[in-house]
């Protein structure tokens, strides 16, 4: 792998993994009247950025490159900002939500064009894996929002 391609993936695991961190703060502080749906549904998220997580770190080291590890590391890479605790209303948790998903998603895309181009194509499945999984988080939210 490329050692600029490398580099963006471990940046978008850094995100992945302050992402999970994030949907974990937003989901134990979230309140409102549709506290218990949208509590669910967060964990529904983080679980599959557990996955995600995994399956990103595990595509660096399958080439031969060193995942971050770290929430030191993660944050020091990361362009996803973490939040304080703090009680939170349904429609402001979604809207940060909605906010970081499209913030990944546009990564990923990034990610995979780049990937594509030097014909790294396990990067640009993964990423065309996690577009699809952005394009319907998106979309749920979106509809949620309405």
């Amino acid at each position: 792998m490329k050692k600029e391609l490398a580099t963006k993936v471990n940046v978008y695991l850094a995100n992945i993994g302050v992402s999970y961190i994030k949907l974990h703060n937003l989901h134990w502080n979230v309140v409102g009247s549709q506290f218990k749906a949208v509590h669910e549904y967060l964990e529904t998220l983080y679980d599959t950025f557990a996955d995600m997580l995994d399956a990103t770190a595990e595509i660096l080291k399958m080439n031969g490159e060193m995942p971050l590890a770290s929430m030191k590391g993660y944050l020091s890479a990361s362009t996803i900002s973490e939040l304080e605790s703090s009680e939170m209303d349904v429609e402001n948790v979604m809207k940060t939500v909605l906010k970081d998903m499209e913030a990944l998603k546009n990564q990923a895309r990034a990610i995979r064009e780049q990937a594509d181009e030097v014909d790294q194509f396990d990067v640009a499945n993964q990423m065309e894996d996690d577009i699809e999984n952005y394009n319907k988080t998106i979309w749920f939210i979106q509809s949620m929002l309405k």
